[in-house]
């Protein structure tokens, strides 16, 4: 297919299928901890406004959940037909670790997820907030597992090898590998990021459109606190990631840098702009900031860094994909934190709804979260080749005797059915994010609904607006303009 080989086609295929699964638990994980804080702020302050957002939010977490669950189990099933060599190699540590995250995890949120979604009326609200708070601990538990399982692809510890298969002598070794505080640090910085551009976008979007009602002010404001906090932290979060690479995987953060020649006796530049080219064994065209890499690497102006020559040419990763793709995800997190600063400004100037520039800017970073998200994804495993299992398994050795052609005609088929599947429930949570939350527990003037209507709004957690998804914006706005 197109001249490519079975490895090559196989590592798309993954590379697809992840990238559709990973968008989804990163909703999910950051949107079961805001719908608990919502709640809790319900119960603590007995405020309509943050049931109401709950009720909104909830049916947003529920199809990236639906999705999440059906794109993962389909991404699992590859270890079997494209990947089966490292499945018999070494299974027996990423089996486990699976194994732990459906019985510990899965499980808790199977379990607390139908009271969630239908819970409202039928159990009383400190057993239904416990019941949210499982959901999202269940969603940390699941993460916590799977950054384990890939951190230790990244850093592998605590096992032999023997007759050729890998055998785990230390599991507390496996876990904890020394990549994983880092990694599991910074994946949930950047699931709760998602989640909060998600938010600010929405209610950006009402904001531009002339709302400003309470339920869309407690979203953007919300929100915004949640930015403020989690950029800069994430940049702490990966500048020790970084140190922790340099130490374990010196090849990928040469790729990361298009850093070539080990730099003895001065400092490392650190490269904005260049075009890193593996044959030539250069970057081109490179723009750098003399001395700032050692610095940022080494906390030390003329700290030695190791350079790609420094490794032979079939363990180096493609340093092109991952300069870019870091660069990509720095250059957006810095607009995050910029975002948070101009809120901040505005918020004490009291200007945070009225000012349509901050609007447009939260509206636009919207999918920020997930194209940061997927870069630094990018960076991480394309950083790894051409190892599966870092310094043990090459990624060539743990492909399934398949031949291009089987490949090349399952990955046309999840694409067809992807696009298909997953764009029908993107567009349907597109629509609900455009329509926007609504008053269901109270009216904007403060007006309590009776019992009845709040019991008839909980068994539809899904759809609690009687209206199409199809009103016309400027309608709703006008019907909220005759309420008020």
């Amino acid at each position: 297919m197109l001249g490519l080989t079975a490895l090559e086609l196989a590592r798309i295929q993954f590379a697809f299928t992840v990238s559709f699964h990973i968008i989804f638990p990163a909703i999910s994980i950051g949107l079961a901890s805001f719908l608990a804080v919502l709640e809790w702020r319900w119960l603590k302050t007995k405020d309509p406004v943050y049931q109401d957002l709950f009720k909104f939010w909830v049916k947003i977490f529920a199809v990236a959940f639906g999705m999440g669950v059906v794109s993962g189990v389909v991404m699992s099933y590859q270890f079997g037909t494209n990947w089966s060599e490292f499945s018999r190699v070494a299974g027996s540590v990423t089996g486990p670790l699976l194994t732990y995250e459906v019985l510990s995890a899965f499980f808790l949120e199977a379990g607390f997820l139908g009271i969630m979604l239908f819970g409202w009326g039928r159990v009383g609200p400190r057993a239904h907030f416990f019941a949210t708070a499982m959901v999202a601990v269940g969603t940390c538990i699941s993460m916590f597992w799977i950054l384990s399982s890939n951190s230790w692809m990244q850093t592998p510890q605590g096992f032999s090898i023997e007759n050729g298969i890998i055998v785990p002598q230390d599991w507390f070794a496996i876990v904890f590998n020394p990549s994983f505080p880092y990694r599991l640090a910074h994946m949930a910085a950047a699931a709760f990021l998602v989640s909060a551009l998600l938010v600010a976008s929405t209610a950006g979007w009402h904001l531009l459109k002339g709302r400003r009602d309470a339920l869309v002010k407690k979203s953007f404001s919300m929100a915004m606190w949640m930015i403020l906090i989690l950029a800069p932290l994430q940049v702490i979060i990966g500048d020790n990631h970084g140190l922790n690479t340099l130490k374990h995987q010196p090849a990928k953060l040469a790729a990361i840098e298009g850093h070539w020649e080990t730099n003895k006796g001065e400092g490392m530049p650190l490269y904005l702009f260049g075009i890193p080219d593996m044959e030539a064994e250069e970057t081109k065209y490179a723009i750098g900031i003399p001395n700032l890499g050692s610095l940022i690497m080494t906390h030390s102006m003329d700290g030695e860094v190791n350079g790609l020559k420094e490794f032979a040419k079939e363990d180096r990763p493609n340093s092109l994909v991952v300069f870019w793709s870091f660069r990509i995800m720095v250059g957006l997190g810095v607009l995050m934190i910029l975002l948070a600063l101009f809120a901040l400004v505005l918020r004490k100037g009291g200007k945070l709804y009225e000012n349509k520039w901050l609007h447009r800017f939260a509206f636009v970073m919207g999918p920020s979260g997930f194209i940061a998200l997927l870069a630094g994804w990018f960076t991480t495993e394309v950083g790894r080749q051409p190892w599966v299992v870092y310094g043990v398994m090459r990624t060539k050795d743990a492909l399934s005797p398949v031949s291009a052609e089987q490949v090349g005609l399952t990955l046309i088929i999840f694409v067809v059915v992807y696009c298909v599947v997953f764009g029908i429930g993107i567009y349907y949570m597109l629509k609900l994010m455009h329509k926007g939350p609504e008053f269901i527990h109270a009216s904007p003037e403060g007006i309590v609904h009776s019992e009845e209507a709040v019991i008839l709004a909980s068994k539809r957690p899904l759809s609690t607006v009687e209206e199409s998804l199809d009103v016309d914006a400027n309608t709703q706005n006008s019907n909220e303009q005759e309420r008020k």
